[in-house]
């Protein structure tokens, strides 16, 4: 089965004729690239795309996040034969090589997002190392979540992925954080493949604006954040007040099984509300985002119950001081169990 290989391109120059060159004659690849409201100078390149290319057109620049959701639109419309994407930029910063090597090794995972992740060292332009760097260490301590390449455009995934990708907001490129905290929130293993790191010129072709896409970025990573912060005190204020409630009614015990679960199920309900409504703008069904949130969240709730009573009865700390190491601990072993096992790094 073919792989489509999407590339936004706004204001492209040679260096995209000259990736495109490299599929020639590739029947494993379908190559769709989207004009992203580019000027009249760059028709010449345009006009020039090898044979097999299809060609989508924004009047407008929309922004690269929705260049790529018009071009997973089409795959997933036109393509059904498509049952890979891999995106790439249309800058010359990702080789040939590695995007076949991200894209076997999303054809192994299924349900994996495979990242092509850049290592920072070396000849690479100071604003970019010093901004990866911080968008990383925020982006981890955001979503409890390890990425060393937050902002690579080699991305890989299946038609399942795909149609879920479509649904998350952003049209610029906080899109592509967005898909990661995505991910994130919803258990999708990534995998990072390490590739070739290239900057040309000094990156003098990229479109990103320092300050604007920057300030979208951490913007979307901020509402994030503020969500998780919502449901912890929302939790934890409930916790505190069902089980002084319950006391009155049931055994110790008892009413600290009320309070854990009544108390989770409220505070999973507004993070989810939240994420889905301010942090993702998702317009996936709600039945169908729900289970898959559920599904995390009870297993959080078990191992959650569980400590608090350890804690809470066996040891017979004060309740509002075992919740609150219970959540640290969960936060530090989610962090831990997802940088080893779910979101592993590619091997060379």
């Amino acid at each position: 089965m073919p792989t489509a290989l999407i590339i936004p391109a706004y204001e492209p120059d040679e260096k995209l004729l000259g990736l495109l060159a490299q599929f020639a004659g590739n029947a494993d690849f379908v190559p769709i690239i989207v004009n992203d409201g580019s000027s009249e100078k760059c028709r010449a390149v345009f006009d020039r795309l090898p044979a097999g290319c299809e060609l989508l057109t924004h009047p407008q620049n929309r922004g690269k996040g929705a260049a790529l959701k018009t071009a997973m639109r089409h795959v997933l419309d036109k393509h059904p034969e498509c049952t890979l994407a891999v995106t790439a930029d249309a800058d010359g910063q990702h080789k040939y090589a590695d995007i076949l090597r991200v894209t076997a090794s999303a054809a192994q995972r299924p349900g994996t997002l495979v990242l092509g992740s850049r290592r920072f060292d070396g000849d690479v332009p100071a604003k970019s190392r010093i901004g990866n760097s911080i968008t990383r260490h925020v982006f981890s301590i955001a979503s409890g979540v390890k990425v060393y390449d937050t902002q690579t455009g080699l991305r890989a995934f299946d038609r399942k992925l795909m149609a879920e990708f479509l649904e998350i907001s952003g049209d610029r490129y906080e899109y592509e954080i967005n898909m990661l905290l995505s991910a994130a929130q919803s258990g999708t293993p990534i995998v990072e493949e390490v590739i070739e790191t290239v900057y040309l010129d000094e990156n003098a072709s990229s479109h990103f604006n320092p300050f604007r896409d920057s300030f979208k970025i951490y913007m979307c990573i901020f509402k994030f954040c503020a969500s998780s912060l919502l449901a912890f005190v929302v939790d934890y204020v409930l916790v505190l007040l069902f089980n002084a409630a319950f006391l009155r009614m049931f055994p110790r015990e008892k009413a600290l099984l009320f309070s854990v679960v009544l108390a989770r199920i409220i505070s999973a309900t507004v993070n989810f509300l939240v994420n889905r409504k301010v942090v993702f703008n998702g317009n996936e069904s709600l039945g169908k985002s729900a289970a898959k949130y559920a599904a995390l969240a009870v297993c959080v709730l078990i191992v959650n119950y569980f400590l608090i009573r350890f804690l809470n009865i066996t040891l017979g700390w004060p309740l509002a001081l075992a919740k609150i190491l219970v959540e640290v601990i969960l936060f530090l072993a989610n962090f831990v169990i997802q940088g080893k096992f779910v979101y592993r790094k590619g091997r060379i």
